[in-house]
């Protein structure tokens, strides 16, 4: 897991103090439901949004409308890359997985901020790569793994943006996620929950035994936390900081 028992948003967390206070100025809290779509593929993104205990996921929409996820972002990170890696937009649409908050600001902000250079523009680059990273793995294992993997390291990654063990999605969202006929999805989830490792009723998934799920999980979840954790060794002393979020 990458960080527990804490009501922030990390990557914030991580930043200097200074850069922190500067940016503070400028961000708000909003709350965010469940399936709201924060932008959508090839639109101009005037926000940036730095999840605090949501989770957004980031969504590859095909011309006949199938969608497939390509990356979740959570309380590691933040949902708008491109207005600092050299574009205004997305390809992909960014929807809410879990409700939640998020610290949002104006996309100039932080481009703003990250053009002063210095411990912060290293650490926003290094969230770039492990976000992708995430990305080109969760292409693999869409490809080479069966739904059950999937579903197994889609819940770890899920969790691990969160501060419990609680998901509120429903089987058809995580379908959508995930590409595959919501059938599929339910029989993968009865077969966990038979062996105990999570339960599921009215919408609500429970991870109750993490470490099955690791054990049934394939290698893409430990590729992905492994790099997460080499790029971006939280500060968690950090934690305590202006940005924190009660």
């Amino acid at each position: 897991m990458l960080v527990q028992g804490d009501k922030s948003n990390h990557l914030l967390a991580t930043l200097p103090a200074s850069d922190r206070e500067r940016l503070a100025v400028d961000l708000e809290r909003v709350t965010l439901p469940m399936g709201e779509v924060i932008h959508e593929a090839g639109a101009a993104q005037s926000f940036v949004y730095f999840p605090v205990n949501c989770i957004v996921s980031l969504l590859y929409v095909l011309a006949d409308g199938d969608t497939a996820e390509v990356a979740i972002v959570g309380n590691d990170g933040l949902v708008g890359m491109p207005v600092i890696t050299g574009g205004s937009r997305s390809p992909h649409r960014a929807i809410v997985q879990s409700a939640g908050v998020a610290l949002r600001m104006p996309a100039k902000s932080l481009r703003t901020e990250f053009e002063r250079g210095g411990p912060s523009q290293q650490i926003l680059l290094r969230y770039s790569q492990a976000l992708m990273i995430q990305i080109g793995q969760t292409a693999v294992c869409n490809r080479h793994h069966s739904l059950d993997q999937q579903l197994c390291r889609w819940l770890l990654m899920s969790i691990d943006r969160l501060s419990g063990n609680d998901l509120t999605i429903t089987q058809e969202l995580i379908s959508n996620m995930l590409g595959v006929r919501r059938e599929g999805v339910t029989g993968a989830a009865g077969k966990l929950q038979k062996l105990g490792a999570i339960s599921y009723a009215r919408g609500k998934i429970t991870v109750l035994d993490r470490a099955q799920l690791e054990t049934l999980s394939c290698e893409c979840y430990e590729t992905v936390r492994a790099e997460y954790v080499r790029l971006l060794p939280w500060d968690t002393t950090a934690i305590a900081n202006p940005l924190a979020v009660a």
